[in-house]
């Protein structure tokens, strides 16, 4: 599988949950000794053009106010960035979004939009997984973004050194005027 710089494009959450998830992020981290990172829900990960990612992220926020996602639930998977994850509904304002950063970026992608929050980024048993899985419940029903955020990071991520490398490279308030 080939390995590429690319530009992802993730919603950040507002407080109270972006501390809640902050927190469980570092504490997951720390107890099975992975990668921290910022909370986040990917909208879109595009070829990497820095140049001009200022104007895609001032293009998307402007057009858009804050965005309220319903939680579903906390699951996981064997992808490493979907060890542990919380799932959230698609909504139209979450389609538009993604669609207006694809068309800002000029960007053709593939990627699938498939909210969800990670929690945890690491290898880890099936049996360890699942306890986890039942063992979170996520306190708040809907969570509201307030911002997006253009991080430079390796596609596809596969490692805690990938993740320790990522960089945000622009960042914008949900309905921002101007650059």
């Amino acid at each position: 599988m080939s390995r590429r710089i690319v530009i992802a494009y993730w919603l950040i959450p507002s407080e109270p949950a972006r501390s809640y998830f902050q927190s469980l992020i570092n504490d997951l981290a720390q107890r099975y000794d992975a990668p921290v990172f910022e909370s986040h829900v990917t909208v879109h990960v595009g070829a990497k053009c820095t140049d001009g990612v200022e104007g895609v992220l001032s293009e998307a926020a402007r057009g858009c106010e804050r965005i309220v996602l319903q939680a579903l639930e906390v699951n996981g998977s064997s992808e490493f960035t979907k060890t542990l994850f919380v799932r959230f509904a698609v909504t139209t304002q979450l389609q538009r979004l993604n669609q207006s950063i694809r068309i800002a970026a000029q960007n053709s992608s593939d990627y699938q939009l498939s909210p969800h929050l990670s929690l945890l980024y690491k290898t880890i048993s099936t049996q360890d997984r699942h306890l986890l899985t039942h063992s979170i419940d996520v306190p708040f029903p809907e969570v509201t973004f307030d911002s997006l955020k253009a991080v430079r990071c390796v596609s596809p991520t596969q490692s805690r050194a990938d993740v320790e490398a990522w960089r945000v490279v622009a960042e914008k308030p949900l309905g921002s005027i101007g650059a």
